[in-house]
């Protein structure tokens, strides 16, 4: 079982959201997706320290007040694990993006993310987080592609 965080970090004046394009890494399950930023929890760390320090890794921003919108289950999702994924938006951050070792980082307008090349599962949760509403789903997926998916509201 894996546990991670994944993080919009959004930029409200230009109703844009930070994407990475995943192009740099080898052998990367998610190559050729876009995808928010986070990654997998490092020991004794709670959702909230792991997405702070991985968009700080990943995009070289600092995020405060990362809010949590959701948790997304994932069985066999690489065909090795289950992941179960922590969703959070961060609107407070500081500093200036890197060049990540991850992929290409760009400012998304908003209408156009569920445009990009995102895994299927992505475009349906994506507009959950514009909600005001707490999310618990699960995502099943073969062979890379979605196949069902159950959401419960809160």
């Amino acid at each position: 079982m894996k546990l991670a965080t994944l993080c919009y970090v959004m930029d409200n004046k230009s109703n844009k959201t930070l994407m990475i394009h995943r192009v740099k890494k080898e052998n990367d399950y998610h190559e050729g997706k876009w995808n928010g930023l986070g990654g997998k929890f490092d020991e004794g760390e709670s959702p909230e320290d792991c997405v702070i320090r991985e968009v700080k890794e990943e995009a070289g921003l600092t995020i405060t007040n990362p809010r949590m919108h959701g948790f997304i289950s994932f069985p066999m999702f690489d065909k090795k694990e289950d992941w179960y994924v922590f969703i959070f938006t961060a609107e407070e951050f500081s500093g200036e993006l890197i060049d990540s070792h991850e992929g290409n980082l760009a400012w998304i307008p908003n209408e156009k993310l569920t445009e990009l090349n995102l895994w299927d599962g992505d475009k349906i949760f994506l507009e959950w987080l514009f909600q005001d509403k707490f999310f618990s789903a699960k995502f099943i997926y073969e062979d890379s592609k979605m196949k069902s998916y159950r959401v419960y509201f809160y």
